[in-house]
């Protein structure tokens, strides 16, 4: 079978089957835009090889419309720039549509080349933003920009910027760009338009020009198996986002799915966009710029071992906490992994933690979640102090340790009353007050006092 009767059968099927924004089929099979985006700067006139770099351009260009021109569901277009007006009049608004999009409208492609000829500047930026317009009014359609060029932007634009702001929009995904017949490295500075390949010579232009194409039109498919820490396919049911790497903004979300014979399924990618995948495990797994090689089915494996972690609620008829929560960090880092309350479990990727239970006062644990067990924490039931004097003032309560010394655990309300009624951890405590009527500091008064499951402690403060 001949390269454009493959790419004609790919095609048929790519275009054929529903595809997704947001998971969310078309009601009629999608129609792909292809819109070129071609140099005719004065620029173009240099030679290439034994002719001029927009000869070549054109003769390739026409050859590859003239291939597509039988495509179901493709339309192409065709707009150029720096083509009407001559370098010495450093127009910078020199682009046009010249051809708009239809369907096997290669005859009108072809017969509009023949007649553009190289003269001004390089407005690449101008271009975009009129391209945008270009696109017919469509959230179902592929819009896909190919844009041909030997030079960089002539006209004071931000290419970059203007690419970037309008796949925001999604006016056109990633864009292709070619640069051709480069004397000069300038791809570095094209890059960050969207997808750049540097054709130094024609036959590499040719090879390009196909490729691109190609994985314009070939379908694309992305199976993610998750595994084990041992890599075993065992792992599933994880919401799975494919976030467009250069807006950030999500394009496809999937729940993962294994069949009965434990394989994941193929998923539809558009592989014109680049992705970073991000596995919402807790905490989440992110893959970025995803290995995606278009027109293929893809396999991408990624360890994800879980475990669970069980906030066990210790056994009493009534809590005097009321719900306790927990905060759970990666061991070693401050930032929250989960915030959860006693009572529940919660898959947790394998690794250390440490959890701090939010009691009175706060313990922190550390743990290791492993793979398919569970790690349970828990707490002790607490006992209450009440404070039964009413004198106002200023204190605190600290825990006593081990070692002879305290750490804060409870600030008293500041200047009001001292009398209070709070659940806390059994364990061995010094309340330290002074009242606000007392005239000096060693009027303080420090009491120390403990606290047991269950039972009420009673302590009073006296003024002096």
């Amino acid at each position: 079978m001949s390269w454009v009767g493959c790419w004609v059968l790919l095609a048929a099927l790519w275009l054929a089957v529903p595809t997704h924004a947001q998971n969310v089929p078309p009601a009629k099979p999608r129609v792909t835009r292809i819109l070129f985006l071609l140099d005719a700067s004065g620029s173009m006139l240099a030679p290439w090889e034994g002719r001029p770099r927009m000869e070549v351009a054109k003769s390739l260009l026409a050859k590859m419309v003239d291939s597509l021109n039988a495509y179901p569901n493709l339309e192409l277009g065709l707009r150029a720039y720096g083509h009407m007006h001559g370098r010495e009049e450093n127009n910078c608004e020199d682009s046009k549509l010249e051809v708009p999009f239809a369907p096997k409208n290669a005859g009108a492609i072809k017969a509009r080349l023949k007649s553009i000829e190289p003269k001004g500047n390089t407005p690449i930026t101008y271009s975009l933003l009129q391209s945008a317009g270009d696109f017919p009014t469509d959230k179902t359609a592929r819009n896909v920009l190919i844009l041909i060029t030997d030079g960089l932007e002539s006209c004071k634009g931000d290419p970059c910027a203007t690419s970037v702001a309008l796949q925001r929009k999604h006016v056109f995904l990633k864009p292709f760009v070619i640069g051709i017949g480069a004397e000069r490295e300038f791809g570095k500075q094209l890059e960050c338009l969207g997808q750049y390949y540097n054709a130094a010579d024609v036959k590499t232009f040719r090879t390009i020009l196909n490729d691109v194409v190609a994985q314009t039109l070939a379908k694309t498919t992305v199976a993610i198996n998750l595994t084990d820490a041992g890599g075993k396919p065992v792992e599933s049911n994880v919401n799975m986002t494919f976030l467009n790497n250069i807006t950030g903004q999500p394009e496809y979300n999937y729940v993962h799915y294994r069949d009965t014979q434990g394989k994941p399924d193929a998923l539809d990618i558009d592989a014109l966009q680049s992705y970073d995948l991000v596995i919402n495990t807790v905490p989440p797994v992110r893959q970025e710029n995803l290995p995606i090689k278009p027109g293929k089915a893809n396999v991408l494996t990624y360890k994800t071992p879980q475990g669970t972690l069980w906030l066990q609620s210790p056994n009493m008829t009534a809590n005097p906490y009321g719900k306790v929560q927990a905060v759970v960090r990666a061991r070693g880092s401050a930032a929250t992994v989960v915030a959860l309350p006693f009572g529940t479990r919660q898959k947790l990727l394998a690794g250390d933690y440490e959890v701090e239970v939010l009691t009175l006062p706060r313990q922190t644990h550390r743990l290791t979640v492993k793979q398919g067990r569970e790690a349970t924490i828990t707490y002790l039931a607490p006992g209450t102090l009440n404070i039964i004097s009413d004198l106002k003032g200023y204190g605190s309560i600290y825990a006593l340790n081990d070692d002879e010394t305290q750490t804060w655990v409870y600030n008293l309300p500041d200047g009001g009353s001292s009398k209070v009624n709070v659940p806390m951890q059994p364990g061995a405590y010094r309340l330290i007050f002074r009242t606000t009527n007392a005239t000096g500091s060693k009027f303080t008064d420090v009491r120390n006092f403990t606290i047991r499951s269950g039972q009420t402690s009673s302590v009073s403060i006296f003024g002096k």
